[in-house]
């Protein structure tokens, strides 16, 4: 996958890794007033408008594109409906140690048909539903036990038991279904210069013309006489909400907007029939300002967006300025806006709350249901066996029967959901036709050797393999050229500092100064090997297995090797100010260029290490090291080491710790298992690190337990075998999941970019 940027500047964004939360608007107090003019608070709205200075006169124009996309789309995250229902799979039931019933449900299936077989599993719990996929291996069967153990599900007050009635797949639907709706509606109310209150907007019987151009925008005006598709609580028998209504179809849901011009109208009530219907969505999800004028040829659109305080962010994030003169683009955004809205709102506390409440009835509700069955049928007994059992030959008609009746009922409440317009569809059929930013494309199709990793040099792509050594190359048509022959083995590569690993406790690093790389390579001298570094090696660093840099050195840059439990810092020298540092340094090896800072002491080897840079680099900086079972904050300064995240799982798989930085303040998103936790890391005070609870701080699972996690704003991304999970930095909302059959990740940087010239003398390769 090649990530592309357009400048160095952009380039250094996405490597930093920052982000504002003020993209999304800020949080401000809103006053209204009602009929009699008194003021009154409305109460604290999260307000984007796209631009700090209202008063600016926007000219119509174009802008840079936003990504817009669906946040959580219901065809990556209803996985019952889709991989499920009228397939053979299996159903548990248990309680936990809290004496809490949970179900689980487990299918072995092809990845979206890229043969590539997986077992996915839902966890259904009063707290919500997990959903996690897992590998699948003809040699090595996965136990029930196994997968609950994953899904950190150890103790139980009732060990699971196999529902064996299919009727147990309509009421797994509905649990599902408590997720949110597939299809949407929405309120549209006419406001008129000068109207400020209430009762004033809801008397308007008929709206302007460009009014009705904004409703023939948003979809077709239907008559709902009779209407069969999704009519979103309007009467479609007896004309009571009117008799058209405006309706659309986008990415595979339907939206039915409630419009205040085409409800019926009372003197004596003037807000009843609209206060009835879209009172919820109206009050807790997003207001629109939209202001629609005519210039010479063009037709533009300014919009505000408010939502309330407690309602989590979501995006696409408005433009700056917030004016479209496209009109398809101002669809795209309003439409993927309102529907990422209402999912948000759901998120709130009072939805959430009420939510949990219903999930936790139904399951209670159907637990009851089920304990009898369960201690008839002694089938059930299997459930700790493996998840797709033998038969016994003397069973397998029997078994084979059941799970036909299984698959036909599954089957029939598949169709009968789909004709009640209640499934997610395919965004294949449904999409629009557009260049996602995360579309592969091939950047060198023909390379003959196995990588082992890489990372970009400009335009090219550094490449280490067992065979061949390290080569450069260009792309699909240019020249390869070796580096480096395989003497050199190398584990890791980072340009900027290139650093170098041999295996074992040979381990250590190298660094090369890239202007000669590159000077040699123009001059087509001899390939280097390992008897040629010698001058290149950081002798401290015999035995490293593990190292980090930090990732923006705009005034000193950092390393930390970690050799054993023991850390060493090391930086580079600050440049003479006399004019003759870089002339002298050319003629050194660049080993001279760094010196070593301190040692540190940990109490167990680091798995995963990352550098947080202090606010101001003055006793503040930080190495984040996981180990055990936890993730601490070390002091660069003192070697204090401060409690960050404690993971409560019995095993613990660590992925990453990744610096990012926000509105310049320093975060680190900790990967481990499924999870992703992002925390804020405020400066020292004193000699103590800030560590506590923060509304910034966000928590989310992945659906698959990644290999690598890569950081390419505003996403971030999950690596695994076989697929990449696309999610948003802000949010941790998924956004797409591609299949990739065979994934190898072996570079994180590779991007197209204006580059600073290669003699620049604090650029420099490290090998580890």
């Amino acid at each position: 996958m090649r990530l592309c940027c357009s400048s160095a500047s952009e380039d250094l964004g996405c490597r930093r890794g920052d982000f504002s939360r003020k993209h999304y608007g800020s949080v401000e107090l809103l006053i209204s007033s009602d009929a009699d003019g008194a003021i009154q608070r409305a109460g604290r709205f999260r307000v984007e408008n796209g631009s700090s200075d209202e008063t600016t006169d926007y000219t119509p124009g174009t802008w840079r594109r936003t990504d817009v996309h669906l946040e959580n789309p219901e065809y990556h995250t209803r996985w019952f409906f889709k991989y499920f229902l009228g397939k053979v799979h299996q159903n548990y039931i248990g309680t936990d140690a809290e004496k809490n019933p949970f179900y689980l449900s487990v299918v072995l299936s092809d990845q979206n048909n890229q043969r590539v077989p997986q077992y996915r599993a839902i966890l259904w719990r009063k707290t919500g539903t997990l959903k996690i996929s897992l590998p699948y291996s003809p040699t090595k069967t996965l136990s029930v036990k196994s997968i609950l153990s994953a899904m950190n599900l150890d103790r139980f007050e009732k060990g699971p038991r196999e529902i064996l009635n299919p009727e147990i797949q309509k009421d797994l639907l509905v649990l599902e279904e408590q997720e949110g709706s597939v299809n949407f509606k929405f309120g549209v109310l006419y406001a008129k210069d000068g109207q400020l209150t209430d009762d004033e907007m809801f008397s308007n019987e008929t709206g302007s013309q460009s009014f009705d151009k904004f409703l023939n925008l948003l979809g077709d005006t239907i008559s709902l006489q009779g209407w069969a598709g999704y009519r979103g609580g309007l009467d479609t028998k007896n004309d009571t909400t009117g008799m058209n209504s405006i309706y659309t179809v986008y990415q595979g849901h339907e939206l039915m907007f409630h419009v205040s011009t085409m409800l019926p109208y009372s003197k004596e009530n003037k807000q009843q029939v609209w206060v009835g219907l879209v009172s919820f969505l109206f009050q807790l999800c997003i207001l629109f300002s939209v202001h629609v004028f005519y210039g010479i040829g063009f037709v533009c659109s300014r919009l505000k967006i408010f939502s309330e305080e407690s309602v989590p962010l979501f995006g696409p994030p408005l433009p700056s300025p917030p004016v479209f003169t496209d009109h398809q683009e101002f669809r795209d955004f309003l439409l993927v806006k309102l529907i990422n809205g209402e999912k948000a709102t759901l998120e709130t506390p009072t939805f959430a709350q009420k939510r949990q409440r219903t999930l936790d009835m139904l399951i209670r509700s159907l637990y009851q249901d089920l304990i009898p069955d369960l201690h008839k049928n002694m089938l059930n007994r299997r459930s700790f066996s493996d998840v797709l059992p033998e038969s016994p030959k003397s069973a397998r008609k029997k078994e084979e029967a059941r799970q036909a009746e299984f698959v036909r009922i599954g089957q029939a409440l598949k169709l009968k959901t789909i004709v009640r317009g209640d499934a997610p569809t395919s965004l294949v059929t449904t999409g629009l036709c557009r260049k996602e930013p995360w579309e592969s494309q091939s950047f060198c199709s023909t390379f003959p050797y196995e990588t082992v990793c890489a990372d970009s040099w400009g335009q090219s792509l550094l490449v280490a393999t067992e065979a061949a050594g390290v080569m450069m190359i260009d792309g699909e048509v240019l020249p390869q050229w070796q580096v480096f022959d395989k003497t050199m083995v190398v584990k890791h590569i980072h340009v900027d500092v290139l650093l170098c690993c041999f295996p074992g406790k040979d381990a250590r690093l190298y660094v090369f100064r890239l202007s000669m790389l590159k000077r040699g390579l123009e001059e087509r001298q001899l390939v280097r090997t390992k008897c040629d570094s010698r001058e290149n090696k950081l002798e401290k660093t015999k035995g490293c297995h593990l190292y980090s840099i930090n990732t923006h050195h705009g005034s000193e840059l950092r390393i930390v090797a970690a050799i054993r439990n023991k850390l060493l810092l090391i930086t580079r020298k600050q440049p003479r100010l006399d004019g003759l540092g870089p002339l002298a340094a050319a003629t050194h090896s660049p080993v001279d260029q760094f010196q070593y800072i301190r040692e540190i002491c940990l109490c167990d080897p680091p798995v995963v290490m990352a550098l947080v840079d202090g606010p101001t680099g003055e006793n503040d900086n930080m190495i984040c090291v996981a180990y055990k079972h936890q993730f601490d904050l070390i002091n660069e300064s003192t070697g204090d080491a401060y409690r960050l995240h404690h993971v409560d799982a019995n095993r613990v798989n660590f992925v990453a710790a990744i610096d990012v930085y926000e509105d310049g303040e320093a975060g680190l998103l900790l990967c481990y298992n499924y999870i992703c936790s992002y925390k804020k890391v405020c400066p020292f005070n004193g000699s103590t690190p800030m560590i506590q609870s923060n509304a910034s701080d966000l928590h989310f699972s992945w659906n698959q337990m990644p290999n690598a996690i890569v950081c390419a704003f505003p996403y971030i991304l999950a690596f695994t075998t076989d697929s990449i999970e696309i999610r948003l930095v802000v949010n941790g909302n998924l956004v797409y999941t591609a299949v990739v059959p065979e994934l190898q990740l072996t570079a994180s940087r590779v991007r197209h970019m204006q580059t600073v010239p290669f003699n620049n003398m604090k650029h420099y390769l490290i090998i580890l």
